[in-house]
């Protein structure tokens, strides 16, 4: 026999199985018990949670021959053919694929004629939702007034697309994510059922990764044990499968952030690299356990707020006093957004290195908000404790005017060139159609007239004039081609990296153009 999956070797037959719903499940079994079983259900929840498992297992316990306490024997007939689901009494349907005004007719035409066998015919919708407006008009009437042999069950992962109209004429229930404790508990169960040697940790890191849902963390499971078959389960073993990180990791990295060590920041990266770890994850795990140092800071406490041990919640409680919440925020949402842009970046690894570099040195942010502001005076004091910083010239200059030294005057190009000055005349037309995550180095960097009399972007950052040159200066050609389009005619630019002084020592040309002509200081 071929094997079969855990989720579906260990789906729940009756409802006492049922993990998490106690509230839902009491209630169906009340209702069958005292013969108060309703005409249409909406069952709403996100995935894995026992929507479809419950439909099931109420399709049995109205139509079997011999209930126990709202349960469903599983031994009479009815129960064995809706099991192997050859029964004529369920129907399941996918809303998915079945989203027409045709398919709900064919629904009408049935319920028409009572069931061969038992008590009730029973409709399960799946992903109800996918229903068109034209289907959800269609099945109004039926749903309303459905005959007394009739019963729909509609499931959803998108409540709030139903019609308010088909909400009103069935009985809501709203399936909860499960806890940890409940989905670790069940995987306890069941690796000493199928005899796999796990360890509780392992168990319990899955059941977070699972994120609520019993069926993700029965694939998890599965995946896992086929990986390691016949050896023990480990926490470690659990990691390399998933692709995960240690939480030690996500320690580490935090420490190196508020220390402003850009080095140990890429070699970190690079470690998880050439591990395989996946960038997507670790960014979204990262974001959740900076999460959890706001809470323990804002709490003061975080041991019930937060699903970790003592020893980790003490550690966590000792970072949260070395930075402050709005700090914590800022690196939340710098990480957010790498979050979404990452998913569609071609060069994943680029683009969170220059992220935490930007994490690293405040004084790269251009946003200049109160708390970068507040970071960028934090990094500045801290290189002043150390020694490491001199007094800015303008400081000196201010309390030593005779001192002051002449400001050198900035290198202007002699003309600027009509098509260069028509590309910065619509610069930022140019930057919304290149778009993400481009767009926000082109913005910082500074347009220059070359000796050539191409256009010249100038960054101060080498990370950013790589992200143009990299795959043979694809992204650079990209860029030409934006221009092309907008312009009807083709545009030579070009790219360099200078320090901090020689940019200075630059003029931004698009200072010296204005929209009603050109004007040359």
């Amino acid at each position: 026999m071929s094997y079969t999956a855990l989720y579906r070797k260990f789906r729940p037959g009756e409802f006492d199985e049922v993990k998490g719903q106690e509230h839902i499940v009491t209630t169906l079994q009340n209702q069958i018990q005292t013969d108060r079983i309703g005409h249409a259900y909406l069952f709403c929840g996100t995935r894995g949670t026992g929507k479809t498992t419950v439909a099931k297992i109420l399709a049995k316990a109205v139509n079997c021959q011999n209930p126990v306490h709202g349960n469903p024997c599983n031994q009479c007939e009815t129960c064995q053919k809706i099991n192997r689901q050859t029964s004529m009494n369920v129907i399941e349907i996918d809303a998915a694929s079945n989203n027409g005004v045709a398919n709900v007719r064919d629904i009408i035409e049935e319920v028409q004629y009572s069931p061969a066998e038992g008590r009730y015919k029973v409709y399960i919708i799946d992903e109800v939702h996918m229903l068109s407006t034209g289907a959800f008009n269609a099945l109004l009437k039926t749903l309303e007034e459905p005959p007394s042999y009739v019963i729909f069950i509609l499931a959803t992962t998108e409540p709030h697309k139903i019609p308010v109209t088909i909400h009103s004429r069935c009985q809501r229930y709203d399936f909860r994510r499960i806890s940890i404790d409940t989905i670790a508990a069940r995987l306890k169960e069941i690796t000493d059922r199928e005899e796999v040697q796990a360890e509780g940790r392992a168990l319990r890191y899955i059941a977070k990764t699972a994120d609520g849902s019993m069926r993700d963390a029965l694939s998890l499971l599965d995946q896992c044990i086929a990986f390691y078959l016949g050896q023990e389960l480990t926490y470690e073993k659990a990691l390399q499968v998933l692709g995960a990180v240690d939480t030690v990791v996500y320690s580490k990295m935090f420490r190196y952030v508020v220390s402003q060590d850009v080095i140990g920041c890429m070699e970190l990266i690079n470690e998880m690299m050439m591990a395989g770890r996946d960038l997507n994850q670790f960014i979204s795990e990262f974001i959740w356990y900076l999460r959890g140092l706001m809470l323990v800071d804002v709490s003061g406490q975080g041991n019930e707020l937060l699903d970790v041990s003592q020893e980790q919640l003490l550690q966590m409680q000792e970072e949260a006093g070395m930075i402050d919440a709005d700090m914590l925020i800022r690196y939340i949402h710098i990480l957010s957004d790498l979050s979404n842009q990452i998913r569609y970046a071609s060069q994943k690894r680029v683009l969170v290195e220059i992220m935490f570099i930007k994490l690293c040195r405040p004084q790269m942010d251009q946003e200049q908000d109160f708390t970068t502001l507040s970071a960028r005076m934090a990094a500045i004091e801290k290189r002043l404790e150390e020694g490491a910083a001199a007094v800015p010239a303008s400081a000196a200059a201010a309390q030593n005017p005779s001192q002051e030294q002449p400001e050198k005057p900035k290198i202007l190009p002699k003309a600027l060139p009509e098509d260069i000055t028509e590309v910065i005349q619509r610069w930022n037309e140019i930057l919304m159609a290149y778009g993400q995550p481009g767009e926000n180095m082109l913005s910082h960097a500074k347009k220059v007239v070359s000796e050539q009399g191409s256009l010249l972007l100038q960054f101060t950052d080498k990370l950013s004039e790589d992200f143009f040159l990299q795959n043979d200066r694809q992204e650079l050609q990209c860029l030409k081609e934006v221009i092309q389009n907008l312009l009807g005619k083709e545009v030579l630019v070009e790219t360099r990296t200078v320090d901090a002084v020689v940019d200075n020592e630059y003029e931004d040309i698009s200072r010296l153009i204005h929209f009603d002509g050109i004007e040359y200081e």
